[in-house]
């Protein structure tokens, strides 16, 4: 139990939550030994004075991917003046069906560049790809320079898949990190999606573990 929890990014994006739960939630998961938790990039800093000792990420572009190339660094950057250990970037998802892998390859490799200090994750609704999507954006995450490759949102319609997270491990064997992401997964599941090679497992409902 122990063991999974540390590899567990405790999610909270919901956009009604406020300080007083974002509070509670970085307390409790910090209290059960969560890696890292994820919140909204208005509470970064608040949290991070609060609790220095508890790794913490937040969002940029989120969860659509679809901002101006000029917004997504500016929010990146913002995101490391605030405090935040860990920048999860969602993929242009536009981009990416429409092949434009260079520039998505490329904006990963800028942002790598504004953040050498940083844990960089780059995210993508896998149910949304096709197999050859998955494969190139392998490559521009790996090009790019990221820390991980993220699953999922934790808002599309469907959340990690063991088939993705061993494609992945395939593609880039230890070169780059996976974050198998859902809304809530069973002890069983957890335990099989790292079994089958990711290396960390974002979900909202944690508390399964601890109920």
């Amino acid at each position: 139990k122990k063991e999974i929890l540390s590899k567990i990014n405790h999610i909270l994006l919901d956009p009604a939550a406020g300080w007083k739960e974002v509070e509670e939630f970085c307390k409790t998961s910090l209290e059960q030994g969560c890696g890292a938790v994820t919140i909204h990039p208005c509470y970064v800093k608040q949290a991070k004075e609060l609790f220095p000792e508890l790794k913490i990420c937040t969002v940029v572009d989120f969860p659509f991917g679809c901002q101006s190339e000029r917004m997504r660094p500016a929010e990146a950057w913002e995101a490391r003046v605030n405090g935040a250990d860990e920048i999860d970037v969602m993929v242009n998802m536009s981009k990416l069906k429409a092949g434009e892998m260079g520039e998505i390859r490329g904006e990963i490799g800028g942002i790598r560049q504004l953040l050498p200090d940083r844990v960089l994750k780059v995210t993508v609704e896998t149910c949304n790809l096709t197999y050859e999507e998955k494969i190139a954006l392998c490559v521009c995450v790996a090009g790019g320079g990221a820390d991980y490759i993220k699953t999922s949102t934790c808002f599309g319609r469907e959340d990690a898949k063991i088939d993705d997270v061993k494609l992945f491990r395939e593609l880039l064997g230890g070169r780059i990190k996976i974050e198998a992401s859902g809304r809530e997964f069973s002890r069983e599941e957890m335990e099989e999606l790292l079994a089958a090679g990711c290396d960390r497992i974002g979900c909202c409902k944690a508390d399964i573990l601890w109920r």
